[in-house]
C-alpha cells in the first residue's frame, strides 16, 4: 500500500506504465467538474471510476481486495477514513472473481486520507474506503483500475 499527496506522484510512476497514465489522468483532468462515470485511459486495461458519496459509519464496511487490478484511490474533495491490512494469513469469506473482489472478515488500521491525497492498493492489501472520520461528510473521488 502507498499512501501520498498527489505531487509526490512523480516518486511512484515509474511502478509502471499503466501507474504513470493513472497519476498523468489523476493531474491533467479537471475533476472537481467531471460527473461520476468510468472513463477509459488505456481501454480498458487503465480506466477510472469517478464517484461521490457521504461517508459510511466505520463498522458498515466491507474489507476488499482484488485479483486483476491495482486501485489508484485519490480524495477529490473530501476526507474519508479507509481501513487497511495485509492479506497475509486472510481468508475471504466471500470471492467474485468475474467482478474481480473478494471480501474479509478482518481488523484494519484506519488511515486518513484528504482532498489531494491518493492511496495504491496492490493485491495483497486489504482496504475498506468510504468510512467516516467523525461523521458523515461529503468526498468526490476517482478510482484508477490498473490492469496487473
Amino acid at each position: 500500500m502507498v499512501l501520498d499527496k498527489i505531487e509526490n506522484s512523480h516518486l511512484y510512476a515509474g511502478l509502471s506504465e499503466k501507474i504513470a497514465k493513472a497519476f498523468e489522468y489523476i493531474k491533467s483532468t479537471d475533476l472537481a467538474n467531471t460527473q461520476n462515470g468510468t472513463y477509459e485511459i488505456d481501454g480498458m486495461d487503465v480506466f477510472a471510476m469517478v464517484q461521490d458519496y457521504d461517508t459510511k459509519p466505520w463498522n458498515d464496511g466491507e474489507v476488499e481486495a482484488h485479483h486483476k487490478h491495482i486501485d489508484v484511490q485519490y480524495i477529490v474533495s473530501g476526507e474519508e477514513l479507509m481501513g487497511v491490512a495485509s492479506k497475509t494469513n486472510q481468508i475471504p469469506y466471500l470471492e467474485n472473481k468475474e467482478d474481480d473482489y473478494d471480501f474479509y472478515k478482518c481488523e484494519t488500521l484506519p488511515v486518513l486520507v484528504s482532498e489531494g491525497m491518493f492511496t495504491i492498493f496492490f493485491p495483497e492489501d486489504l482496504h475498506m474506503p468510504c468510512r467516516e472520520v467523525n461523521k458523515t461528510s461529503y468526498v468526490k473521488k476517482v478510482v484508477v483500475k490498473v490492469k496487473i
